[in-house]
């Protein structure tokens, strides 16, 4: 059993067919079926059931198939990070974000890195869910993910490195922008425009309104914090969303005002890994600059 072999299997049942691997690999379908067969003898189980149209794995091929692609998975994820070592300060960090972290929370960090390594490489993948950041890290493709913190996950180090409190985004002429305090009764009476059901800072908002007894109504969806700000700003609705030095406040001709909800609990963002043991000093060197140099960080 070798390496090779558990490539192409992994390739086989994805693909689902011995001829398609064979044309990709460019070799014949003997040989494809020679490193299934060589499976087969090493575990002492048939692997693949055949059929007219292709093949799938047997219940005892998905036990192997699982554990071939995490295996690899790792492999290879090992296999560029020593890479990375070899190169040591012209390496590469691959980072996932989504649509408003590089200016909220890195900006200070990237101009310093940039400063001490001008050999090394950032790479920036925007992905909107967290959901998706943790599945990149678990797929290898990124090393870091700046993430809404969650409760455990599978295979995930998570580090929280702030924390955001909520405030409303209302236009400065609406009479909500003149009362002193707002209550959790206050925000039901509002139109709304909401994050996307599946963001984790929706969910966590959520949480915390339902526990308060409240259910904001919503008109309008919008994909991010910033485009939330913009269409509050356009006069659309209301939007509760993490306290932010948005831009749209500052260019705008209707001023807006961002008004305290001290009643709902702050959202914790940060880093998340696979591990941190693992990283590489260039990775574990961004991360570490964007927990100090964050401009949202409260100075000591």
């Amino acid at each position: 059993m070798t390496i090779d072999d558990l490539r192409v299997f992994t390739a086989v049942c994805q693909a689902g067919s011995l001829s398609a691997v064979a044309r990709d690999l460019s070799c014949t379908q003997s040989a494809v079926s020679q490193h299934v067969k060589r499976l087969e003898k090493a575990t002492g189980v048939r692997l693949l059931d055949r059929h007219p149209d292709g093949v799938t794995p047997t219940p005892e091929g998905l036990v192997l198939l699982a554990a071939a692609t995490d295996g690899i998975t790792a492999l290879d994820q090992a296999i560029r990070r020593l890479g990375d070592f070899a190169r040591g300060e012209a390496g590469a960090v691959r980072i996932t974000t989504g649509p408003t972290t590089i200016r909220h929370f890195m900006s200070t960090a990237i101009t310093d890195f940039r400063r001490h390594y001008p050999q090394a490489t950032l790479d920036f993948r925007t992905i909107t869910s967290t959901r998706d950041c943790f599945a990149a890290l678990i797929a290898g493709t990124v090393d870091l993910a700046w993430v809404t913190i969650h409760g455990p996950v599978p295979g995930i180090e998570q580090r929280p490195v702030l924390d955001l409190p909520w405030v409303l985004a209302t236009r400065a002429d609406h009479p909500i922008a003149a009362l002193p305090t707002l209550t959790p009764p206050d925000l039901a009476a509002l139109r709304h425009i909401r994050l996307p059901q599946n963001s984790a800072s929706r969910q966590h908002l959520d949480t915390a309104l339902t526990r308060l007894g409240v259910h904001l109504p919503s008109e309008t969806g919008a994909t991010d914090w910033n485009t939330a700000v913009l269409l509050t700003e356009l006069g659309v609705g209301h939007a509760v969303v993490p306290n932010l030095p948005y831009e749209a406040a500052e260019a705008s001709t209707a001023p807006l005002r961002f008004l305290p909800l001290p009643f709902l609990p702050p959202l914790p963002v940060g880093w998340a890994v696979r591990s941190w043991s693992t990283l590489t000093p260039l990775a574990r060197a961004f991360a570490e600059l964007v927990d100090r140099r964050s401009p949202l960080r409260q100075p000591q």
